[in-house]
Formats: structure tokens, sequence, C-alpha cells
């Protein structure tokens, strides 16, 4: 059971003097309790991506298919599609709208027509998959800190047991606490069958916790493959406005300096290298 895209292409507003090539010729295989993640500055068509997974943009050049159903505009597979892939958008605390946190997890099974004797087992293991407390339950989702809402965001869409969670720039406005808090969520959820797909700019994130990295430049691949493939790669042709972490970049730069450093983004790998070749 995977998403595979296969030659994605995408243009926004074709045939006008607005005509804009989101997407060019993407192709790609998630298969469940795997975690790829999607890079790329501003505008390089990682949103665009993420929303051709589930539907709610239908290729116009290429196919994506998801458990072998083909995302089509009003195809027959488009409901099961969406059931099946949960898409968290960008800063999705901001579409909150319930007056508690209950109420805001329980809407979207509710709205799948899942039977109302199962909507509670359903809100509160959903709320646990995402870290929150039970407490948090009967609170208003408005009182809660800018890490806590975007939990409530991602439980309220496990709630619909989807097979694959596609998330938008999830780590965006978080403090780094957060942030760790909110990547250790997504490899649980991933070791628990999973497949996650990750649309960020933060290459710390996407190298260390990612099966597979897709670089994204101007709607092209600019690199695909493991973390470490992709980081050599980006070594080789940097992408403009997307910076290496700040581990790779000093690797990168001590071995243009003639020192032994590995190709890496983990310090505990570059200390211990630097260490080695110090003796």
């Amino acid at each position: 059971m995977s998403i595979i895209v296969k030659n994605l292409g995408h243009v926004y507003h074709p045939g006008t003097p607005l005509e804009t090539r989101s997407l060019c010729d993407i192709s790609f295989e998630l298969e469940r309790g795997t975690w790829l993640s999607v890079a790329g500055h501003t505008g390089s068509g990682k949103s665009t991506l993420g929303q051709h997974l589930n539907g709610i943009i239908a290729p116009m050049e290429g196919t994506v298919t998801v458990d072998g159903m083909a995302v089509k505009e009003k195809g027959p597979d488009l409901r099961e599609i969406r059931a099946r892939v949960g898409l968290v958008f960008q800063y999705p605390e901001q579409q909150l709208f319930a007056e508690t946190v209950y109420e805001e997890i329980a809407f979207a099974p509710r709205n799948w027509g899942t039977p109302e004797e199962e909507i509670d087992a359903r809100v509160k293991e959903a709320a646990r998959a995402a870290g929150l407390d039970e407490s948090r339950l009967t609170r208003s989702p408005f009182q809660l800190s800018g890490g806590e809402k975007r939990k409530v965001a991602i439980a309220s869409v496990l709630s619909s047991k989807p097979d694959y969670l596609v998330l938008d720039e999830p780590t965006a406005g978080l403090d780094s606490f957060s942030r760790r808090e909110l990547a250790d969520l997504l490899a649980g959820l991933k070791e628990g069958g999973m497949g996650i797909v990750l649309i960020t700019h933060d290459l710390d994130i996407a190298l260390s916790r990612s099966d597979a990295v897709l670089v994204l430049d101007g709607g092209r691949e600019a690199a695909l493959g493991t973390p470490a493939e992709v980081l050599a790669r980006l070594e080789e042709n940097p992408v403009p406005g997307l910076r290496l972490p700040d581990v790779a970049a000093l690797s990168l730069l001590l071995r243009q300096r003639g020192r032994k450093a590995p190709v890496t983004w983990d310090w505990r790998e570059l200390k211990n290298a630097l260490f080695r070749s110090s003796k």
C-alpha cells in the first residue's frame, strides 16, 4: 500500500498572462510506515504537491494514486482518498473554530459519518496520539499555547484515522522545544504504520528524521534520496533559498579547507570524526 506520484505537473492560470508552472515531472513513492520530507524555498511547489496527495488539486499532468486509487477531479474514489490521506495545512491553528478542544477533534469523524457512540473513543485516542492531555479537551482551543494549538489541529485530522498524514510546514512559528516535540510525535505515528509527508523548509528535521527527502526548486526535483544522499547532492549543487543545517555547513567548510570531515548534519558524528582525525 502506497502513494505513487508519476511525472506530476501543474500550471496555475494556464493560457493567461498569469500562467505559472508550479510543478514539473515530479515522481516518488511513499509506503505506509515511512517518512518523506519535501523541502524547498518559498514558492518551490511544496504546498501544491501536498494538496495533490489527497485530491484537493487534481493532476493536470501525470498521475497520483493512493493505494491503487487514482486522484481525479470528481473521481469515484475521491472521498475514500481524502479519508485515507489526512492533510494539516500551514498554520492550522488559524482554522480552529469550535468552542472546546473536544468538539474540534470530534468534527472530522462526525463529518465522515462515524457513529456517535464511537466519537468519544476517537477523540480521546487522537488526543493521546497527538500528545494532548485529556484535561485539555474541555478547554477552549484559543486558550492554549501555540504548540498545543498545533497538536489540536493534528489531533483533529488523526481522529479520522488516516493511513497517511501530510503536514504543510507544521513547525513554522514554533520554538525549538515544540519543534522537537512535534518531530517526536510524527516519528511515533510513523512507527505505528502511518505514512508521513512533511512539507518543510527546515532541513534539520528533514535530514535527521526522514527515511527519504525530496528537494524542490522552481517546481522541479533538485534532489531525491536518503538524507545522506540528498545532503551530498545539496553540497555539490546548492539550492537558492534553502540553507544547510549549521553542522552540515561547518562540515562542508572544514572539508573545503582540507580537513577530514564526514558529510553529516549530526554534531556528534562530526565531533567524533574530528577527534579521531586529530590523534
